[in-house]
């Protein structure tokens, strides 16, 4: 039997399209895992470092941040996982540089901490909606310190609780409004929040209501009323519920605005964005932090949450997956549907 080979899709220069070619076969380092990819989703993040070359450490390199697939060879250290388990992983390339951590590719290193077991009745392309998408809510929920994620920018810091396997949990006593929750990242955090026992009030196209709602949002609006802004405040008022700020997936600067107006009206808080947050018109008492979603405070949550929740029903698989294609030769398009816009959908590629 012939050792097995490795391909990827790799971004030569910025601007350019993926072209599909053979790489290096992997071996995992300490606390490491090899995934053979089944799927692999496609994120906003994934065209704009394709576009700009943003976060690009060495040239050529793969992007990709969400795997999911079966495990090959585990690295020392790892006990958590073996040969042959089914498991969804978000991958580093945005901060290791590594080609090796990028998606794109048949084969991918994963930070043990950074994967978890897919139960058996999830397919792959369900499940990999899930790693990159959980660890941006758990950042903008969880941690509890600002620190610096680019010049000038500082990652929000609500510091949270973790979500727990109670079900129902128990009331956190707090609010949250979450701006673009049928997006992957919107839909997650208001799941994570929900988990968390925190109350979720959403904004959505009315056509995705029912996905946000089952997420766990207890009420939902439309974005394209005018009345949102009055009609979400109200809601929030109306919960008693300490209000603890607005978490934006869109941050367009429309929705900046709405935000700034929640917030001001509502006494303040924290604007969690995932793109640099307003730096003018915002009020003393609002605190402003961008997203960066890749930070230790994710692993417990991979270790000990995840595989029970997917497996009680708890954490769902959600925006469901648009199968694009299946081949390495399909992301490249896939980054252009993406860049094109989406809606209540996570674009996914088969391998």
């Amino acid at each position: 039997m012939s050792a097995p080979t490795n391909q990827a899709a790799w971004l030569k220069e910025a601007n350019t399209p993926l072209e599909v070619s053979d790489a290096p076969m992997l071996t995992p380092g300490l606390g490491e895992i090899v995934v053979e990819n089944a799927a692999v989703a496609i994120n906003p993040l994934d065209w704009h470092m394709q576009d700009a070359g943003i976060f690009v450490q060495q040239w050529p390199t793969i992007l990709g941040c969400d795997v999911a697939g079966e495990v090959v060879e585990v690295g020392t250290g790892v006990d958590r996982f073996k040969k042959g388990d089914r498991v969804i992983g978000h991958c580093i390339n945005l901060v290791s540089g590594r080609p090796s951590d990028g998606a794109y590719a048949l084969y991918t290193v994963v930070l043990a901490d950074k994967a978890a077991i897919l139960p058996d009745h999830i397919s792959f392309a369900d499940g990999v909606v899930v790693p990159f998408a959980l660890e941006t809510a758990l950042c903008a929920l969880c941690v509890k310190e600002p620190g610096p994620c680019m010049p000038g920018v500082f990652t929000p810091a609500l510091g949270l609780a973790y979500p727990t396997l109670e079900s129902p949990p128990q009331s956190a006593g707090k609010i949250l409004v979450v701006y673009g929750a049928s997006s992957s990242v919107g839909s997650m955090t208001t799941q994570i929040a929900t988990a968390a026992g925190i109350a979720v009030v959403a904004i959505a196209g009315i056509h995705n209501h029912d996905l946000v709602s089952s997420c766990g949002a207890i009420q939902v609006f439309d974005h394209k009323d005018s009345a949102v802004v009055r009609n979400t405040i109200d809601a929030v008022v109306a919960s008693g519920l300490e209000f603890i700020g607005v978490f934006d997936s869109v941050c367009t600067p429309e929705t900046y605005a709405r935000d700034l107006e929640i917030l001001e009206q509502l006494g303040g808080g924290h604007l969690a964005c995932v793109h640099p947050p307003p730096v003018d018109g915002v009020p003393a008492n609002v605190k402003t932090g961008m997203v960066f979603a890749v930070n230790d405070i994710a692993t417990p949550v991979f270790k000990d949450w995840v595989t029970a929740a997917l497996l009680s029903g708890q954490l769902k698989c959600l925006p469901a997956p648009v199968i694009v294609g299946k081949g390495l030769g399909f992301i490249d398009e896939a980054l252009k549907r993406s860049k094109a816009g989406v809606s209540g959908a996570k674009l996914v590629v088969e391998l």
